[in-house]
């Protein structure tokens, strides 16, 4: 015989799972569009992060789409470094226009959005990057901030397209860095000969990194001696007379 109680399990259970197959199906018609959103808006960060330019209009666009969107906590890191990135680039071309109300207020937008995505990606190397960049256009020069840097190293310190960024922030403020960012500075400087940016690296040794250049130069080492050759050349170019290490300088490169 089945227990008086057995029929009333029964309808619990049927209850329950219909309750819990209409909360799916809520859950999927408010995410699905956010979903579809996933792939552009994580090729739209990265292109950002390349420092690639987009037409005017565009990224307000882009903004006002991900505002509308509600955001499921899955998906809610990409969508908040996106949401970030988007704010410092309309920040920044705020500030290009020259003018302050907007560039203010934009700024502050951006600030919001980086430290939100910042709380649920803390090892984005780019974020803290930026939120230094953020810190010092608002406030000006800080001891403080330069924990931003410190962090954006720590957690990045080979990052590809952000060291281009960094590496030259990093040189402007060299001897205010801890010892241990400086050497991840250093490091990072041999890393962008290696990878063939070579009109990038002179600039920073002969612009802002130019009383670093021995420290710089002297590292070099590490770098493939193609690299190394096609860098010194640059240099030699330029009428800038150093040493590059395992380079023999060519008279023909002056002329």
């Amino acid at each position: 015989m089945l227990s008086s109680d057995q029929p009333k399990r029964r309808m619990y259970l049927r209850t329950l799972l219909l309750l819990l197959g209409l909360a799916c199906l809520v859950w999927s018609l408010f995410a699905w569009p956010l979903f579809r959103l996933t792939g552009p808006v994580r090729d739209l960060a990265a292109r950002i992060i390349a420092n690639e330019h987009f037409k005017p209009g565009v990224l307000p666009d882009w903004q006002v789409r991900m505002n509308g969107a509600l955001r499921p906590a899955i998906l809610q890191p990409d969508f908040s470094l996106a949401d970030a990135l988007i704010a410092l680039r309309v920040a920044e071309e705020a500030m290009q226009r020259k003018n302050s109300e907007e560039a203010d207020r934009e700024m502050a937008s951006a600030e919001v959005k980086v430290r939100a995505a910042l709380s649920l990606s803390p090892t984005n190397s780019f974020l803290w990057l930026m939120a230094y960049s953020l810190e010092i256009s608002r406030s000006g020069f800080q001891a403080k901030s330069l924990s931003y840097l410190d962090q954006s190293y720590a957690t990045g310190p080979q990052e590809g397209w952000i060291a281009l960024r960094r590496n030259r922030i990093a040189l402007a403020i060299f001897p205010a860095l801890e010892h241990s960012t400086q050497d991840s500075v250093v490091g990072e400087f041999s890393g962008i000969v290696d990878s063939g940016f070579i009109a990038e690296a002179a600039a920073n040794v002969t612009g802002v990194g130019w009383d670093q250049r021995e420290r710089l130069l002297a590292n070099l080492g590490r770098a493939d001696i193609a690299s190394r050759e096609a860098f010194a050349k640059v240099l030699a170019r330029a009428r800038v007379d150093v040493s590059v290490p395992g380079v023999a300088l060519d008279e023909r490169w002056f002329r």
